[in-house]
């Protein structure tokens, strides 16, 4: 499946537009407590194990949205969108959403 954050894909005419599908992924409560003390740590400096957890949470955002498409008979989703809130009790979980309109190329 093609998925693109352009309206249209180059080369290829869009046949039918089947709707807009999502995908949806929160991370458990303690990640931002977590998250902070990491940061304490690694003050100036990455941590590869968080940001494995973030891409984690958007591919499977992604893996989501794309079987929704599948369902409608799409081959394609275009205009993705991902987007990452806080949400809950002192805002310490991650939701992170992806959505885009699945169409038939």
């Amino acid at each position: 499946m093609i998925i693109t954050t352009t309206p249209s894909i180059e080369g290829r005419t869009i046949l039918e537009y089947k709707g807009v599908v999502t995908g949806e992924n929160i991370i458990g409560a303690n990640f931002f407590k977590d998250f902070m003390a990491g940061i304490r740590d690694f003050i100036g400096g990455r941590s590869g194990s968080y940001e494995k957890v973030l891409r984690e949470a958007k591919d499977t955002s992604i893996a989501e949205m794309m079987q929704n498409a599948e369902a409608l008979g799409a081959n394609a989703i275009v205009g993705i969108d991902i987007d990452y809130e806080t949400i809950g009790q002192g805002n310490s979980m991650l939701m992170v959403t992806c959505s885009g309109t699945a169409v038939r190329i």
